[in-house]
């Protein structure tokens, strides 16, 4: 087996990204975590909960296919994202849709999914910055 073989890269560029599998990892334990749900009500909050998270994946993508300026704009954008799931998990939590348990683990990963995001942007930022600073000629 060649190594081209062994670790094919995606056509699209996001798919490689580790944020984007962390976002898409989140994504399922949230319908995961809430497909017992019974209530109207518990359904309604879960179902903003999983688009606010759906969110953060596909700011990613988009933002991918962007130059470095607009990408920081969408990862910026993904950010917001987070911040409704951080609202959403509080909501859930005290509306007895999440439990303890789960809204420490929501948490945890948001707070996990905030750290990469803002690596990213840092990263991003640096390298436009240092392009920037070379001498074209």
């Amino acid at each position: 087996m060649t190594a081209e073989q062994e670790n094919p890269v995606s056509f699209f560029r996001f798919e490689d990204l580790r944020i984007y599998a962390k976002a898409l990892d989140y994504v399922q334990w949230l319908y995961e975590a809430t497909s017992t749900l019974q209530t109207q009500q518990s359904i309604n909050i879960a179902e903003a909960l999983i688009k606010s998270a759906q969110s953060i994946a596909l700011n990613v993508a988009e933002g991918s296919a962007r130059n470095k300026a607009q990408f920081v704009y969408y990862l910026k954008m993904a950010k917001s994202s987070i911040r409704e799931c951080v609202v959403y998990t509080e909501i859930a939590s005290k509306m007895s849709v999440l439990n303890d348990e789960a809204r420490e683990y929501s948490r945890t990963q948001l707070m996990e999914l905030t750290k990469m995001i803002g690596s990213l942007v840092a990263s991003l930022q640096r390298s436009t910055s240092n392009s920037r600073d070379e001498d074209p000629d």
